[in-house]
């Protein structure tokens, strides 16, 4: 890989962290409703994109599903999530998405298992189950369980999109931005309560934090990323971008004073050994998927 191709990946991995730590400051420590933020981003990523929107995929309906699901979905259950945790421990249990994409690709796609992805399958799941380990037993609180199904709502859109085929990076961001806009702004005012008003007292900061999320993470961030894995086997792109967690848990303990011990680095460990194994035997939806699980950590 060209050194500056390899920056460019540094970059981008760093954004997506980055990103991490933004949204959990946004919702959990300006008190920004999680449902109003990510409908606002995403109203920024359809006005970006919207030169793209046209003409629509075919078929619609099922763009529309994958765009929920890799968008106001997967982000709606993130941002609810991390209100409640760490950002450190969010990147190791959404790692459970890359087992549970390749299930469903058995299951959507035909594809099949040797023994290699099936340990990797194993050393995924044995790390979360790690974090989520307490001294009385097996624990895992409301946030993470909501980063986990974030992961599996990444997945199954990623498979669904292996389904079709002649979408462009941005004309994929434009449905996503535009499918995700409505019901997360109609969920946001039924169900939450003084979201102009905290994200006004929040200020300058939190434009700042939408512009970035939006602009720089979605568009920017994605496009580039979807440039690099055209030009290089995904083998080795999706490998690398095994950095953007390590830069999370680098960037929650540093910024957000995530709890970070022993048990953690272990499972993280794991985890992530797990993610290696079965990236360097990539499945037909492994580049979409790391795209996914990494923005969405």
């Amino acid at each position: 890989m060209a050194l500056r191709d390899f920056a460019l990946l540094v970059f981008v991995c760093l954004v997506w962290a980055s990103n991490n730590i933004v949204s959990k400051i946004v919702v959990a420590h300006w008190g920004v409703p999680p449902l109003f933020y990510a409908s606002v981003r995403f109203a920024l990523v359809a006005a970006c994109t919207v030169p793209w929107l046209f003409p629509a995929p075919r078929p619609l309906w099922r763009i529309v599903a994958v765009a929920l699901l890799m968008g106001g979905g997967n982000f709606s259950l993130l941002f609810i999530g991390l209100k409640t945790a760490s950002p450190s421990a969010a990147s190791i249990v959404v790692q459970l998405g890359v087992p549970m994409t390749t299930i469903m690709s058995m299951l959507m796609l035909g594809e099949q298992v040797r023994w290699r992805r099936g340990l990797g399958m194993l050393l995924t799941l044995a790390g979360a189950v790690v974090v989520m380990w307490r001294p009385a037993g097996l624990s895992m609180s409301v946030g993470l369980w909501l980063i986990a199904a974030a992961a599996f709502a990444g997945s199954l859109g990623a498979v669904m999109m292996k389904q079709m085929e002649g979408v462009r990076p941005l004309q994929f961001q434009a449905w996503v931005g535009f499918s995700s806009l409505w019901p997360l702004l109609t969920l946001s005012a039924f169900t939450e309560h003084g979201q102009v008003a905290t994200a006004a007292a929040a200020g300058w900061p939190f434009v700042a934090a939408v512009i970035f999320s939006a602009v720089v993470v979605s568009v920017l961030g994605h496009t580039l990323y979807y440039v690099l894995i055209q030009k290089y086997e995904a083998t080795l792109i999706s490998p690398l971008t095994l950095m953007t967690p390590l830069a999370t848990i680098a960037m929650g303990v540093w910024i957000t004073h995530d709890h970070f011990d022993a048990r953690m680095a272990i499972g993280a460990a794991l985890a992530l050994l797990g993610v290696l194994i079965i990236a360097l035997r990539p499945n037909h939806v492994m580049p979409l998927l790391m795209a996914i699980r990494n923005r969405a950590q």
